[in-house]
């Protein structure tokens, strides 16, 4: 499998990333190890885990999906796999972590404790790349850049990065960091797909200019791109079903994602990849890859037979037809484009 560079740094991570937050609770310890091997064998060096993960929180999983990767990472040499993990941030509204008591956040006490929690799971001294996985909008950016300054320092950590940022945030930590001359951003993790891309409004071009690389999260968006929320069905288990039941949240996230224009626009996509001799998995999943400030795609699995449908986009080159035809979709339906 092909290998790319992320950011400024000096990690080569194969193109495709394995997500991890199904582990341990959609996909149990036996089913993430299997998951975790086929990937390895298929050339994949590049795990993306989380404090908080699995997903969703539930005191019983707590930190399990870290803990069936460190049992994993025993068996192999340490720097055959480039780990990625994340501290929480703050507590969201819509997304309580038990961990640390639902208290979270990106301040020096949190980030040291966060790391140290991590590192005892992961059975390593230290992970290649660490990330907040939440903006903390309240705290100063130089104090949050400082503790992880720290931890590179120590070794614990080697690059870090983002997620779920803005082209505000990153911009602004980029500016603190060469103000400080403290570590900063290689990396920003963000949802990118064919039905969101909203990232090639603004960030795109931070990206490019900055040398920061995208780590795309969600390419299949939850699984609608898979098409099996097609034709009015919602599979038993599937993530969105499980959402539709959560008059809270879950049911506007449901509706959000799955609904008359996504639908249609997933049927026409499914039509482009047909018309290129792929699946609409492999294809959705080859279209975030081919842009340029693209490092990784995050692709999750609750199956080996799940992660197969996906793994052959690494090898897959989009012609220009089919990236033009992607682009008049999304002009027909009005989704976010650059």
């Amino acid at each position: 499998m092909k290998r790319r560079r992320l950011g400024r740094s000096a990690l080569d991570v194969s193109e495709i990333c394995l997500g991890t937050m199904t582990f341990g609770s959609m996909a149990d310890e036996a089913v993430s190890l299997r998951i975790l091997d086929t990937a390895f064998d298929a050339g994949v060096n590049f795990l993306d885990v989380a404090e908080t993960y699995p997903v969703p929180p539930d005191p019983k999983w707590v930190g399990r999906s870290e803990e069936i990767c460190g049992k994993w990472l025993q068996a192999r040499p340490r720097d055959s796999v480039i780990v990625a993990t994340k501290v929480a941030g703050p507590p969201l509204g819509w997304f309580q972590t038990p961990i640390r008591s639902g208290n979270t956040g990106l301040d020096r006490h949190h980030v040291e404790r966060a790391l140290e929690a991590s590192l005892r799971r992961l059975g390593t001294d230290y992970v290649d790349l660490y990330q907040t996985h939440w903006p903390d909008p309240d705290l100063p950016i130089d104090e949050t850049l400082e503790a992880l300054d720290r931890a590179v320092e120590e070794g614990k950590v080697r690059y870090v990065g983002c997620s779920n940022q803005t082209a505000y945030g990153l911009t602004k930590s980029l500016w603190a960091a060469d103000k400080t001359v403290s570590v900063r951003y290689e990396t920003i993790q963000n949802n990118f797909s064919l039905l969101n891309r909203r990232f090639e409004d603004e960030l795109a071009e931070v990206c490019r200019r900055e040398q920061v690389s995208l780590l795309p999260y969600s390419p299949l968006a939850g699984g609608v791109l898979s098409g099996k929320y097609q034709g009015g069905s919602w599979p038993e288990g599937a993530r969105f079903t499980r959402y539709k039941e959560d008059p809270v949240r879950g049911a506007v996230m449901a509706r959000r994602f799955v609904n008359e224009r996504t639908l249609s626009s997933v049927e026409r996509f499914t039509g482009i990849a047909r018309e290129h001799g792929l699946g609409i998995a492999t294809f959705a999943t080859a279209w975030t890859l081919a842009h340029d400030f693209v490092a990784s795609t995050i692709i999750g699995a609750t199956s080996v037979e799940q992660l197969e449908e996906t793994l052959p986009a690494a090898e897959v080159s989009l012609s220009v037809e089919a990236l033009s035809a992607c682009n008049k979709v999304s002009r027909d339906i009005r989704y976010p484009m650059g």
